[in-house]
């Protein structure tokens, strides 16, 4: 359990650990206002007793005094929980916030190799559920755990100077109930992680159904599809019921033994009395006593197993925020702060402290190299040894066979991976050398399957520069083009978009991701087919929506169009990883290769008529 519960704290930052620390103190000052509680009952009981058998005085007075006692030690033991349970929920709730905001930004700088390798229900499920189970459990049970047994341990301490053979008796009832305890957090252990298993792949097929139901209605596939999601569903069901079946018969027997043990000191307490080796106010005391200590254990056990469900979610967070980064900081920032720390520095205090420092380096060009650079995903070589210059304010084309490696040589060059080998260079400098940061600064993107954000129109353009004003919001939707469609609509540029953007067309949703690129206004772009699945009708606007944002830029793209490449400065052809040509248009045309059958099967596809 100390365990479990030194893991927790050191899950939390330094601000929210210390509300639980807190906490617990005040938890030590509520068992001590207990305490006085006790003290002054057998104050009172021992006053009365005195009075009605053996006809002793005992000043009113100290009756009052105990009274007085016991009422304010009970106002405060109020107070006390009331801000221990304040304290708790603030710091359960606020761990979990700021745990997911710093999963969100440790995501970032993840290698993108990453998402293709975990699913997207398991990233979900630790972000949601996950951490909504811990914020919820930490802020009961972390603090009646530690209650009860800071309690329990102190109503033991209070018997010894009563009895001690009253004390033995309850010293062994609390050591028997902790081994039980003991025994549920290892019969949970495994059926815990199987639930937490259950809920990712259940979340994972909920998504997937969801964001794949047009195809299962296409295919008229709903009813196997459905069956699927009903036996993740049911699997789900399953752990939870297991995991309630497994943990109810040892949480009786947890009860059974609190109730045990208060029934023991009871019957203990009156064998003595009634032997003579015990006074009858004793005996009353440990009476009450027995009562508050079965209350005391069971506050404590009926929430122990709960701590390891958020072990196993402290744990599962931790395995991401622990999962290495790509190196963001930059070779300067790297400079700075090797001595600061032996261990990894994590990328929130890179980042802060390389900017707070103005450490971070801005390329002063737009030359892109790379040099002999190879890269394999799950031990597939998919770039083998490639090399070319991107000249600043050139135009570059790749193009070549579907699984080429044109999109993953693109995402080497903007560092979305790094190589495994050579080198990629931005000004002459190895991108590896600037801050994360500042490297993106310089790129936009316009991809094929344009995502946009569950936001109004006007902010998922000015996603790039989050306090534009509106005036550069409708400067940039005017040059991609998509101005006249968005004043249209009801409510303008205020328009709620859907996830994914769903309630746009693709040419709309094209060219609102273009705006967004514009408004961005970095100097290199990088187009992924962006007018491949384009209609003849938004064809027109979409590439003058994409000629206003190449303009005086660095381009590199890739495409499938002839009208699209013809003109570029310099065309690579990507097959299996490896540059197969090079050249102009003009020049790859005479050779008769790859890019000339290219061309020839394009205006074959142009030509065909039905």
């Amino acid at each position: 359990m100390f365990e479990i519960l030194r893991r927790f704290f050191k899950f939390c930052d330094a601000e929210n650990r210390r509300k639980f620390h807190l906490s617990i103190a005040l938890g030590v000052v509520n068992s001590f206002f207990m305490a006085l509680r006790i003290a002054a009952v057998a104050v009172m009981i021992q006053g009365v007793i005195l009075n009605q058998s053996q006809g002793r005085d005992f000043e009113e007075k100290t009756i009052w005094l105990s009274f007085g006692i016991i009422l304010v030690s009970t106002i405060c033991a109020i107070i006390t929980k009331k801000n221990m349970s304040m304290l708790q929920t603030e710091g359960g709730y606020r761990t979990c916030a700021k745990k997911r905001i710093e999963i969100a930004e440790h995501l970032r700088y993840l290698p993108m190799g990453y998402f293709n390798a975990n699913s997207l229900g398991q990233i979900t499920s630790v972000t949601t559920n996950t951490m909504e189970l811990v914020g919820d459990v930490a802020t009961r049970a972390v603090m009646l755990v530690t209650q009860g047994l800071l309690d329990s341990a102190l109503i033991i301490f209070m018997i010894f100077f009563f009895d001690w053979r009253i004390a033995l008796v309850a010293l062994a009832g609390f050591l028997l109930f902790q081994f039980v305890n003991v025994f549920m957090r290892l019969a949970v252990k495994n059926i815990s992680s199987q639930k937490t298993q259950a809920d990712e792949a259940q979340i994972e097929k909920i998504l997937e159904y969801i964001q794949g139901i047009a195809e299962v209605k296409a295919y008229n596939l709903t009813g196997s599809r459905r069956k699927d999601l009903n036996a993740k569903i049911d699997r789900c069901i399953k752990n939870c019921i297991g995991m309630e079946m497994r943990c109810i018969p040892i949480s009786a027997l947890q009860s059974l033994v609190a109730k045990l043990t208060g029934v023991a000191i009871m019957f203990a307490s009156i064998f003595f009395y009634l032997g003579g080796t015990m006074e009858l106010a004793n005996c009353a005391v440990m009476l009450i006593c027995s009562f508050m200590l079965f209350t005391a254990l069971e506050a404590g056990g009926n929430y122990s197993a709960l701590l390891r469900i958020i072990d196993i979610g402290v744990k599962k967070a931790q395995a991401i925020l622990d999962l290495p980064t790509m190196d963001i900081e930059g070779a300067e920032n790297r400079k700075s702060v090797k001595n600061d720390s032996p261990s990894r520095l994590s990328f929130s205090f890179i980042d802060k402290t390389a900017r707070q420092a103005g450490l971070a380096v801005e390329p002063v060009e737009n030359t892109i190299c790379a040099q002999n650079i190879t890269f394999a995903y799950d031990k597939r070589k998919i770039i083998d040894g490639v090399s070319l210059t991107i000249p600043a304010g050139s135009t570059t084309a790749f193009v070549g066979p579907s699984g080429g490696g044109k999109t993953t040589l693109c995402h080497l060059l903007s560092r979305f991976w790094d190589v495994d080998s050579g080198s990629v260079t931005l000004a002459g400098k190895n991108v590896r050398d600037y801050d994360m940061d500042s490297l993106m600064k310089n790129f936009s993107f316009v991809f094929q399957n344009v995502y946009l954000f569950h936001d109004t129109i006007a902010n998922n353009i000015r996603f790039g520069q989050p306090e534009a004003p509106m005036e550069k919001v409708i400067e940039a939707a005017k040059k991609a083009c998509c101005h006249e469609f968005i004043s249209a609509l009801p409510d303008g540029y205020n328009t709620v978009i859907w996830e994914g953007g769903a309630n746009l067309s693709g040419g709309e949703r094209q060219r609102i991701s273009i705006a967004r690129a514009i408004m961005k206004d970095a100097p290199i772009i990088i187009l992924d087919e962006a007018t491949a699945n384009v209609d003849p009708e938004n064809e027109r606007d979409l590439m003058a929506a994409v000629s206003e944002l190449t303009k005086e830029k660095t381009v590199i793209m890739i495409a499938h169009r002839l009208k699209t490449v013809r003109n570029a400065n310099q065309i690579f052809v990507i097959d299996k990883g490896k540059i197969a040509e090079s050249g102009t248009h003009g020049q790859l045309v005479k050779k008769n290769g790859i890019y000339a059958r290219f061309i020839e099967s394009r205006k074959a596809a142009v030509s065909w008529k039905l």
